[in-house]
């Protein structure tokens, strides 16, 4: 689950880590007593949605005469922002964050999160904040500074120092201090990633987190109900919110062949197969082992919501879910919806001879497939 830069500076500032006065504005209006009410001679408006790169879009401005503010707030709210990570779409404004100005004398790059090679949460840094990491971690991976974390016994000390000295920073205690808090904060609520670009050190040697970014895992927030609140249906995908309903591991894509597979790894098998055959995947849709037929005929009216979606595979391997509940799901989806877009089947398993002979008795026009790849080659071709 992710959240805004506001919300994750009252996460942070929970636990300790130094943030910059701030208010959260819907209108201009509210925009500019927030201003008032910093007392600072400079604010900054950063536009709120999820998704990083909002400067490059011009959804953060720096304003340095607060009689400018409300024309500033007016030219971000309810403006489409594209940002490299919103893609060509982009995302409306609807709030903006009001913060303090501060004097900025270097800028640093930190994150906590789950190194997957490694096997832990690791904490990494680079003194060259305020740029694309991925960037930094191509062209020069040897300026990241990383230190693995202990699941149990977090940060240690000594490693919050080394860390703050091989990142250049003088002020030794005040970084070990920020680090530990940070790793508190990751481990604390469950957190998938927490990122600070930039982490700045103002001309009076104070550290604040100047953005701030954080994920949660969402399979842990049954354990963190203050968290839910922070939830914004608006920024998450309708498709992918009328799965979370319905318990359906769904994502978005961006091709044209839309995916029903039991199963987190014949998902990706399947995605794979399309690929191979020259197709794009519409999305990642794994209904389970204990899928209903209610739960697929949600499933498939959720890919059928996709209007990119040209054609549907099928590809349902019955273990502990049995083919005839497919079956009867895509049969009752494809007849409420009303199928127009092709549709591939492919059933091995748990009643498989039941569940081909609902689908063939049901008048729905569709081709069925005895393996992956002939799956994926037919629903490529129907929809080419």
């Amino acid at each position: 689950m992710k959240i805004h830069e506001y919300q994750a500076k009252e996460v942070l500032a929970r636990f300790g880590v130094p943030v910059l006065a701030n208010g959260v504005a819907h209108t201009a209006d509210e925009a500019v007593e927030i201003a008032k009410n910093l007392g600072t001679p400079v604010v900054v408006v950063k536009a709120q949605i999820h998704a990083g790169g909002r400067g490059k879009g011009g959804g953060v401005k720096v304003v340095k005469d607060i009689s400018q503010v409300k024309e500033v707030a007016r030219s971000i709210l309810g403006m489409q922002l594209v940002t490299p990570q919103t893609g060509p779409e982009g995302k409306k404004v609807k709030k903006i964050l009001v913060e303090a100005g501060c004097a900025i004398a270097s800028e640093i790059y930190v994150a906590v999160l789950v190194d997957r090679q490694l096997g832990c949460p690791i904490i990494m840094g680079c003194a060259e904040g305020g740029m694309a990491i991925e960037e930094i971690a191509h062209e020069s991976p040897e300026k990241i500074i990383k230190e693995k974390i202990h699941p149990a016994t977090g940060l240690s000390p000594f490693q919050a120092k080394r860390l703050a000295l091989k990142l250049g920073i003088s002020q030794v205690r005040p970084a070990q201090k920020l680090f530990s808090s940070l790793v508190n904060c990751f481990l604390g609520t469950d957190a998938s990633m927490l990122e600070i670009n930039p982490l700045v050190i103002t001309e009076q040697g104070e550290l604040v987190a100047l953005d701030a970014k954080i994920s949660f895992e969402e399979n842990s927030l049954f354990r963190h109900k203050d968290l839910h609140e922070y939830r914004d249906l608006d920024e998450e995908n309708e498709q992918e919110i009328e799965a979370k309903n319905f318990d359906l591991n769904y994502i978005k894509l961006d091709g044209s062949i839309g995916c029903l597979v039991n199963g987190a790894g014949l998902a990706m098998a399947t995605m794979d197969a399309i690929k191979q055959q020259g197709g794009d995947p519409a999305n990642f849709l794994d209904v389970g082992g204990g899928a209903t037929e209610e739960t697929v005929t949600a499933a498939f009216r959720i890919i059928l919501g996709d209007p990119a979606v040209k054609g549907i595979l099928v590809n349902i391997f019955g273990g502990i879910m049995k083919c005839d509940i497919i079956a009867k799901g895509v049969v009752g989806a494809a007849k409420n919806v009303g199928l127009k877009v092709p549709l591939v089947v492919r059933l091995e398993g748990t009643n498989v001879e039941a569940g081909r002979k609902h689908l063939e008795e049901s008048g729905i026009n569709l081709e069925f497939a005895g393996g992956i790849d002939e799956a994926a080659s037919k629903i490529v071709k129907a929809t080419s």
